[in-house]
């Protein structure tokens, strides 16, 4: 196991989709191939239609999953923090990767080997089940992102990454944002624009963004108006 390591990361990757099912020596024996890495801002882990050589899973920082189309225009497929997974499931195409990953702060992750995964597979079937239950939380989340995107408006789904962020379930709550606006507006499918105006719309449910930080008055109320039906009129109406 990679002296960097510690019971810290053990604990969080225990509670991982990806690792959290597997006995501890199974663990601590895949680890043992593994290794962290510290990744800068900007830095690229690998790209579209690339052979697969790892899959990830996030320490600290955060990490974005793209697609480039053929005249360059990037989409964000998803962004991924802490205790999160990630290309496990291209390690098993043994193809290429079908997007592209880049740090978008600071980043500590764990790099598996496809090789270390695959063999931890071979001797062991555990693993394989952890594999579909990771695989199978990667599919729910792009389904309530697709749901999103069409049932939800853009200062809903604003709305809905606050609470994301949120440590706790009711009361009041300061949460800082991880990464640039442009890039938020890329992940929830809106332009910058209209980022800039659902912060100004969401002070009427007390939600106040300062530079990179939000102060929400109560988690609760932004709840409720993330999961109306009344979408963009419910505050107008506040």
């Amino acid at each position: 196991m990679s002296e960097y390591v510690d019971e810290v990361d053990l604990e969080l990757l225990r509670n991982t989709a990806l690792l959290g099912g597997l006995r501890s020596e199974l663990l601590l024996s895949l680890l043992q191939n593994s290794r962290v890495q510290n990744v800068a801002s900007g830095e690229v882990l690998f790209t579209q239609d690339t052979p697969v050589t790892a899959c990830y899973i996030v320490f600290d920082g955060w990490v974005k999953v793209f697609r480039l189309t053929r005249v360059g225009i990037e989409t964000i497929v998803h962004v991924f923090s802490r205790g999160q997974s990630f290309a496990e499931a291209a390690v098993f195409s043994m193809g290429n990767y079908p997007v592209s990953a880049e740090a978008v702060t600071n980043s500590r992750l764990l790099q598996i080997p496809s090789s270390v995964l695959l063999k931890s597979v071979e001797s062991d079937p555990e693993i394989a089940l952890s594999m579909l239950e990771s695989t199978s939380r990667h599919l729910h989340d792009l389904v309530r992102q697709i749901e999103q995107l069409k049932t939800k408006s853009g200062i809903q789904r604003v709305a809905r990454f606050f609470i994301s962020l949120c440590p706790v379930d009711q009361g009041p709550c300061t949460i800082g944002l991880p990464y640039d606006k442009n890039l938020i507006a890329g992940r929830l499918g809106i332009k910058p624009e209209s980022l800039s105006r659902a912060f100004v719309r969401l002070r009427d449910v007390g939600v106040h963004v300062h530079n990179y930080a939000a102060e929400i008055e109560s988690v609760e109320e932004l709840q409720k108006y993330a999961n109306s039906e009344r979408s963009e009129s419910w505050v107008a109406k506040q």
